[in-house]
């Protein structure tokens, strides 16, 4: 069978990550017209270029959105897959308990039963869920082109940019701060950066644990408590500063 000739748009598009939008509204019907439509807005938000006056913005004011991810296990490369999305947003020091995003997904995987455990989440009740593509969409509208803050930020990161590559062949161009990090810098003493030791150490109630909202409830709260340590040390006023700090650790 001869090669097909990779010259023309076709294969030009496939090759830059553009013919999965082309193949869904080839299939027809509404569903393919709206796959196709939350592939376009993803990639424009991905394309938006980071505003660099955003680096001048008081940290007092500044807009973030606190994430978790729930995964079938900890490694995307391996076949393992987002089951959930939880955030919340956060101006400043205040915590707009009352913009809170949350969705499951349907995984379509095996979810192991020290997962099920740890998360409450089974298959039953992701195969019911939204799809990738529709939790992914309706995540990244929630989020805008808001600074993203999560603990432990790599694995998020990581899983987040698998998705989006897998749905919508883009990667992630928000900036994202990692509350570890903050730990790190303001607490080097700790030998201990879990989560779940952050929050006991500083008295934040833990109810919800492994549930990706109630997780980033938490977050929050922990963030909360990083900028007001950073406001007192008056050393770092926006978020340009923060990042130069955090360089150095």
């Amino acid at each position: 069978m001869m090669e097909p000739n990779k010259s023309g748009g076709f294969w030009s598009n496939l090759r830059q990550g553009g013919m999965p939008s082309a193949i869904a509204s080839m299939r027809g019907g509404e569903t393919a017209q709206q796959t196709a439509q939350q592939m376009a807005f993803i990639r424009s938000l991905m394309r938006e270029k980071r505003r660099p006056e955003v680096l001048h913005t008081p940290l007092s004011e500044l807009e973030t959105v606190i994430f978790d991810l729930e995964t079938t296990g900890f490694s995307h490369q391996h076949g393992d897959e987002i089951m959930s999305f939880g955030a919340v947003k956060v101006v400043g020091e205040q915590i707009k308990e009352e913009e809170c995003f949350y969705t499951l997904v349907n995984c379509q995987t095996a979810i192991p039963e020290d997962i099920t455990r740890l998360t409450g989440i089974t298959e039953e009740m992701t195969q019911s869920a939204p799809s990738l593509i529709d939790g992914l969409h309706n995540f990244m509208s929630f989020v805008g082109q808001n600074v993203l803050v999560a603990h432990a930020s790599s694995h998020d990161k990581a899983f987040l940019n698998a998705a989006l590559w897998k749905t919508s062949k883009v990667q992630l161009t928000h900036r994202v701060l990692d509350t570890m990090m903050l730990a790190r810098w303001l607490e080097p003493q700790r030998s201990n950066y879990s989560l779940d030791e952050l929050l006991y150490v500083h008295e934040i109630p833990i109810h919800g644990r492994h549930h990706a909202l109630e997780d980033a409830k938490m977050t929050a709260q922990l963030w909360v408590i990083y900028l007001r340590e950073i406001s007192e040390r008056g050393q770092v006023d926006t978020l340009g500063d923060l990042y130069a700090y955090l360089s150095r650790t």
